[in-house]
């Protein structure tokens, strides 16, 4: 199952494990679960601390597998075979229940720690997930650390019967017991919140208290990582305020094009902005979104958990969204049919009629990822032709369960109540109202920059209500510098958000000297 090269590598991971653990699994007779058994076994020979016990199908999920202590206390499963993106779950869970240690705050895990009642955790998944796997590591550490919490995690591709009894489309999709509890990426804090209601409030306090900053970061992603990185190393005292690190690269496969980086996926660029930014003296609020912004001597930052922060400068980078349609229907059915990220939620459109709408080089380049998957795919353009490379249209029309619809404007999302049952759309050509029946509709048509709780505020804002900044990235305001995607600053790509970071830190080290 593991190539020589991985095992080598597992080994030396394995190596680190300080107590014995048992990794019982729940098999029958299907290829996924010889394949699991195989991976299993490979496992289980790479340490004399791993014991493997195979039982014929003692769980309602099977082919799936637990990875326990031989005294007992922890209650994490894997209904699927974790491999993918999810590899690294499955060997930080293997770690953490074999007694080494987390890397994470002490007083999060005196937190878990001390939660009170029982917590059944449900997470479905899918292997392509960019942002699956730190929701599945989250609740995995939560269940080594509290016997009271169980975790399972579930590949939604293997488990059908489950996800359209749930009506789960989207991933990752999270229960708790047997409740609906959360969908989409979501970082060990913010599970934390939302279980120990008390936790938001006391770090609202505590992020009140702080004293002011010199520079302060809104934003998380290449932009954010890049200016809080740059200020923290002139000395002065930084902050950076961000629901999580990463910003859209989150939902980047293979990034190429960052320069002296051959090739790297977006979460594992995400993860080195973390690492680098915890190892500067960058004091990190997270998960917190900022709600507001009132200029003055100094400038505050009102957080919508109801905290206060102050600082002489501030650097806004807070990146771009998904641009949605605004047609009726689409905000009742997002993550029910309604969908953005291809690579996350396709596997669960297997063999289901979808749409891409778009035209571009994304929609394009989604329609073909899908065609692999669903029975049928209509891409719905709304101009004559579409607007992608010539070397996706090409591939494109190679499919032969693809169809493209010209002079398309989608006017509403039709649905049953609880999933997408179709769509409608104008022939812009007859001015005519057709329906499509399909069960998805993935949104390709852009982005846009994350300015809306800025309009009450006095920073000024384009026509395409992107940050206006100057070539030293700075707004209208003195003391607010903004950089990235969020900025008026033309060509969005990460290289040119990094640029624009380190501009931004630079213009407002120099503010401060001269102020």
């Amino acid at each position: 199952m593991l190539d020589n090269q991985v095992k080598e590598q597992l080994k030396n991971y394995l190596a680190k494990l300080v107590n014995p653990i048992e990794i019982v699994a729940s098999i029958n007779d299907t290829e996924k679960s010889r394949e699991m058994t195989a991976l299993l076994q490979d496992i289980a020979e790479l340490s004399t601390k791993i014991t493997l016990i195979e039982k014929a199908d003692d769980d309602r999920r099977s082919p799936s597998f637990s990875i326990n202590r031989p005294d007992g206390g922890v209650n994490l499963r894997f209904a699927g075979i974790p491999m993918g993106h999810e590899f690294t779950s499955l060997v930080l869970a293997l770690l953490q229940v074999g007694g080494y240690p987390p890397k994470v705050e002490p007083d999060v895990i005196e937190q878990i720690k001390n939660l009170d009642g029982k917590y059944e955790f449900e997470t479905y998944i899918s292997l392509s997930c960019q942002n699956c796997p730190e929701v599945v590591q989250a609740l995995n550490l939560m269940a080594v650390l509290n016997p009271n919490i169980s975790h399972v995690m579930i590949d939604g591709s293997i488990y059908q019967d489950e996800v359209n009894e749930r009506h789960i489309m989207a991933v990752p999709s999270i229960y708790m017991n047997g409740q609906e509890f959360g969908q989409g990426r979501m970082n060990i804090k913010e599970i934390l919140a939302k279980v120990d209601t008390g936790s938001s409030r006391r770090e609202a306090e505590k992020i009140s208290a702080k004293e002011p900053f010199d520079v302060l970061v809104i934003g998380g992603g290449s932009a954010a990582a890049t200016s809080a990185i740059y200020a923290a190393r002139k000395g002065i005292r930084t902050g950076l305020v961000t629901e999580n690190f990463g910003g859209q690269i989150l939902n980047t496969t293979d990034i190429e094009n960052v320069i002296a980086i051959k090739k790297i996926e977006g979460t594992h660029l995400a993860a080195v902005f973390e690492d680098n930014i915890r190892n500067h003296d960058i004091d990190v609020m997270m998960p917190q979104l900022a709600v507001n912004l009132i200029p003055g001597e100094l400038i505050e930052v009102q957080l919508a958990s109801g905290a206060s922060v102050k600082s002489k400068t501030v650097i806004l980078a807070t990146g771009a969204n998904w641009r949605k349609m605004d047609v009726p229907g689409e905000e009742q059915y997002i993550g029910r049919g309604v969908a953005f990220c291809p690579h996350c939620d396709g596997p669960l459109y297997k063999n289901k009629r979808i749409a891409v709408i778009g035209g571009g080089n994304s929609a394009v380049e989604a329609a073909i990822d899908l065609a692999g998957i669903a029975e049928h795919v209509s891409v719905l353009v709304r101009n004559t032709t579409l607007t992608a490379d010539t070397v996706l249209q090409n591939k494109l029309f190679t499919l032969k369960n693809v169809t493209l619809i010209t002079q398309a404007l989608t006017s509403e999302v039709k649905g049953n109540g609880q999933k997408v049952t179709g769509l409608v759309y104008e022939d812009m050509a007859t001015v005519s109202k057709r329906t499509l029946d399909v069960e998805g509709i993935f949104v390709q048509i852009g982005q846009v920059p994350t300015t809306e709780w800025l309009k009450k505020t006095p920073v000024k804002l384009n026509e395409k209500n992107e940050i206006d900044v100057d070539a030293y990235n700075r707004t209208n305001v003195p003391g607010i510098f903004a950089a990235g995607d969020v900025s008026s600053s033309p060509y969005k790509q990460i290289v040119i958000a990094m640029g624009d970071g380190a501009k931004a830190a630079l213009s407002a080290f120099d503010y401060l000297i001269r102020n």
